[in-house]
């Protein structure tokens, strides 16, 4: 499936032809830069591996330099490989270009880390009992978590408090509302996993 890597600016609307007034995502796509070309000879199976963002020298191991030097770019911060069925060389650039034909695409993000939480943000419980009558804060508590005598453990799964977010998101059939290649932005309907400034994955 091809696709780019990008950043997320952030959040905007539009106007679209019949007047509505349409929230969407910034997101700069592009441009990226072929570092590997994967073959079935080689390597079992065909992909294209892209470079986007820039790193330092001195943070790229020497393993890495060699393979940018090869592709004769720069060091790069993020890469991911993408199943193009277009032939691609070492060092050509992709750019916002490739979404100017698509209808819907896919953004994978990392959501927003929330730290550890309780059982009633984390998975939206209702909490237990009421508040009055000498229940001792437990208006936000999860409740029982298991049986007594049989089968005297916890099951695989339970639902409790702990860490949120910070998860890979996959937001599906995002509409692409405008494509402007000179700036390297893509807009599309809706929210996208992530905060202002995070790598994302842009998919057909």
């Amino acid at each position: 499936m091809p696709g780019l890597l990008g950043k997320k600016i952030g959040m905007t609307s539009v106007f679209s032809a019949d007047g509505k007034n349409v929230p969407c995502t910034v997101i700069e796509a592009g441009p990226c830069v072929v570092t590997q070309v994967k073959t079935v000879e080689k390597d079992g199976y065909k992909a294209v591996q892209l470079g986007f963002g820039e790193a330092k020298e001195k943070n790229t191991t020497k393993p890495m330099m060699g393979v940018f030097k090869k592709a004769g770019t720069t060091p790069k911060a993020h890469l991911a490989e993408f199943k193009f069925e277009e032939d691609y060389n070492l060092g050509d650039t992709i750019t916002v270009e490739l979404f100017a034909d698509a209808e819907f695409v896919d953004v994978v993000g990392t959501s927003k880390g929330k730290g550890f939480q309780g059982v009633v943000k984390r998975h939206g419980f209702a909490g237990v009992g009421q508040s009055t009558h000498g229940q001792d804060d437990r208006l936000r508590k999860p409740g029982s978590i298991g049986a007594c005598s049989y089968p005297a453990k916890v099951f695989k799964g339970m639902r409790m408090g702990g860490h949120m977010g910070g998860d890979r998101v996959t937001t599906q059939n995002l509409r692409v509302l405008k494509v402007i290649p000179e700036h390297n932005l893509l807009l599309v309907k809706g929210s996208v996993a992530g905060c202002n400034g995070s790598t994302v994955l842009i998919q057909k």
